[in-house]
């Protein structure tokens, strides 16, 4: 009887250490294809630029981090449902999912640029008048690009399937100028030279940390997030992922309140 219950004793401590080690763990939910913010390497580990991120967010608060592989729509019912702590994966903040979701500050200004074959006479959108634009079919940028064509008078729109395609026909001349995201654009430039950013078409979207609405861990995040951009920890992933350096005033580089619904 006295060796059972000491059996007891001795597993009620260990449990007792336990539970409070799980509770470190922040558990993260990403979408897999998602490079250079999330993707899977060789050895089915995730990588990127947010990954990158968590992991810093979690040493500053000193826990330890485990990524749950998700559909991307699949990240907002496991917040919501509090399964997951962060969902990470290019969320823009918006109004409407503040209304149900929790936001971190923005770390990343989800813009759109114009993109030249280096050494074009085209400078910026200004230089565009009469010249050839080019975009990805049913795109942001083909959105863009229609709704702004009177405003810069590009002489036609034409439009492409991939991204490699619109950037080959930019690259020889075929195109004066790509519209696209920025990001896919560095990131694409570091495997496809003879492009370069022209000029950057602010949206005023930006990318954060999605949470739980009522999460009692979203000031700490937060407040990790503001450390690692005063200390240029945000500007060497920009760097590291995206092969160029971030831009001065940018959210990447700037520290911001948390973002609220009204």
């Amino acid at each position: 009887m006295k060796s059972m219950l000491r059996t007891l004793a001795a597993a009620a401590v260990v449990a007792a250490f336990a539970a409070p080690a799980a509770a470190q763990t922040l558990q993260v939910g990403a979408y897999p294809a998602n490079p250079p913010w999330e993707v899977k390497n060789e050895r089915g580990e995730f990588e990127g630029f947010e990954v990158d991120l968590v992991h810093a967010i979690a040493e500053k608060m000193g826990r330890e981090v485990e990524i749950q592989d998700l559909g991307f729509q699949a990240l907002f019912a496991a917040t919501s449902s509090g399964r997951i702590d962060l969902a990470i994966s290019t969320i823009t903040i918006t109004p409407e999912r503040l209304e149900s979701q929790a936001f971190t500050q923005g770390y990343y200004d989800s813009d759109m640029a114009l993109a030249t074959a280096e050494g074009s006479e085209v400078d910026s959108l200004e230089d565009m008048q009469g010249k050839i634009a080019g975009a990805l079919a049913t795109s942001t940028g083909e959105k863009w690009a229609r709704e702004n064509q009177e405003k810069y008078g590009f002489s036609e729109i034409k439009t492409y399937n991939t991204q490699q395609d619109l950037l080959l026909d930019t690259r020889n001349g075929r195109v004066d100028g790509a519209i696209s995201d920025i990001a896919g654009l560095q990131f694409t430039f570091q495997k496809m030279p003879g492009l370069e950013i022209a000029q950057r078409i602010e949206t005023g979207d930006q990318y954060g940390i999605m949470m739980p609405k009522t999460s009692p861990l979203l000031e700490e995040v937060n407040a990790a997030i503001s450390e690692l951009k005063e200390e240029g920890y945000l500007a060497e992933l920009h760097e590291k992922w995206l092969g160029a350096p971030a831009d001065e005033g940018t959210s990447t580089v700037t520290v911001l309140p948390i973002p609220t619904a009204n």
